[in-house]
């Protein structure tokens, strides 16, 4: 009876973390989308595939005051929309090339499949402000990347579920509502002008317990590196929130944030969503490194027979964290780095001085995400290590490891 217990336990706490997950993307979505849905800015954008080449029209120009000549290329093309209400439909749409424009698209071809907006006209009225005339056209609007998006992360999911097995899948199953509570919940609760403090904190505790449910089970593994992760995020929260007064941040940074000030839908709080996008930044890098100390000293705590004790065990945690943290600091750092390299290497070809570059709020919010984050796996070893050491050196009671065996 025991062991049929232990057996279904784990398959059990699966399918009630899958269960509750899905009951959170929905109710959590219908909360955060109180005030905001999905599709109403792109309900006249359509995907398309090119059938045919009408006509291609170039026209010069020259700038005013410059004397530098540009060329204009219209592009007719026949198109069959290949999405939404008007599918299969055949209809004539516009690619307008300006060389004005540093970096302009490729030109469309037979075949390729494209983004295509059905909008209105404008004309002038006589106070010069440019009105609808009512006479909509087809234009193109971008290349449709998503499809090859979407077969590469089935590749990728694949490729996982051929070298993880069983913990490849897990890995796809966790991965799948990580992605969905951020986009379906986290992000609509922003867009609805509601508390991103407090949704960021949902957030990131529901994408720690659910991964380490799915993915290590009801397990001291996971409690510890659950218990862990928490602390070392508290840390990255308080930190982050205390260096944006100090340092007087608006979170106004580049010309994104400053659209985001001007949309009507919701009042942004762009220090909050600062603080949301260091606190889900470094979720993941302070999980890995909290479940890769747990599991760890797992292990070396069950090499250690009964001679285990909770300093030796806090000791040895504290040696591989310091391995650990060396790599997963730089990892946190670099991948900030990198995914605004374009916009430090503007900023340092316009600046004079590392002093006003380094006072840059772009460079400084960027430098905070990192050391804020690192500040959070700094934190989550000692933590992880304190916990996993108390947790691992607990000996059963007598009576109730004779029952086991029995």
């Amino acid at each position: 009876m025991q062991w049929i217990k232990t057996k279904w336990k784990p398959i059990v706490t699966y399918l009630t973390v899958v269960i509750i997950s899905i009951l959170y993307l929905v109710v959590g979505n219908r909360i955060a989308s109180v005030n905001f849905s999905f599709g109403s800015a792109a309900s006249l954008q359509y995907t398309a595939d090119i059938i045919e080449i009408v006509n291609v029209e170039e026209e010069s120009y020259t700038l005013s005051g410059t004397g530098t000549e540009m060329t204009s290329e219209t592009v007719t093309f026949r198109a069959r929309i290949t999405s939404g209400r008007m599918k299969g439909s055949e209809i004539e749409a516009a690619q307008q090339i300006d060389s004005i424009v540093a970096v302009t698209p490729k030109r469309v071809e037979v075949g390729d499949s494209v983004v295509l907006s059905y909008e209105s006209e404008y004309s002038v009225s006589e106070d010069g402000t440019a009105v609808p005339n009512g006479n909509y056209q087809w234009r193109f609007l971008q290349y449709h990347r998503s499809g090859i998006l979407i077969i590469t992360s089935v590749i990728f999911c694949i490729c996982l579920l051929i070298f993880g097995k069983w913990q490849g899948f897990h890995t796809v199953v966790s991965l799948a509502f990580t992605c969905l509570a951020v986009f379906a919940v986290f992000v609509p609760s922003i867009l609805s002008g509601q508390n991103i403090y407090i949704w960021a904190a949902i957030t990131c505790v529901y994408i720690i317990s659910m991964t380490l449910l799915i993915v290590v089970g009801p397990h001291k593994k996971s409690l510890c590196a659950a218990i862990g992760c928490i602390g070392g995020l508290c840390v990255t929260a308080g930190l982050s929130a205390i260096l944006t007064i100090m340092m007087h941040l608006t979170g106004l940074t580049d010309e994104q944030t400053l659209y985001i000030t001007m949309m009507d839908s919701a009042k942004i709080d762009l220090r909050a969503l600062l603080f949301g996008a260091i606190l889900v930044g470094a979720v993941g890098a302070v999980m890995d490194v909290s479940m890769s100390l747990s599991s760890s000293l797992y292990e070396v705590s069950e090499q250690m027979g009964e001679r285990r004790s909770v300093r030796a065990l806090f000791r040895s945690g504290m040696t591989i964290g310091r391995d650990i943290m060396g790599t997963m600091a730089n990892t946190l750092i670099l991948a900030y780095i990198g995914s605004s390299l374009s916009v430090v290497i503007l900023l340092a070809a316009s600046e004079t001085s590392l002093l006003s570059l380094f006072n840059q709020e772009m460079i400084v919010e960027e430098v905070m995400q990192a050391l804020t984050g690192s500040f959070g796996i700094l934190f989550t070893i000692p933590v992880t290590s304190l916990v996993a050491s108390v947790l691992y050196t607990r000996r059963r009671h007598p009576q109730k490891v004779s029952k086991q065996r029995a």
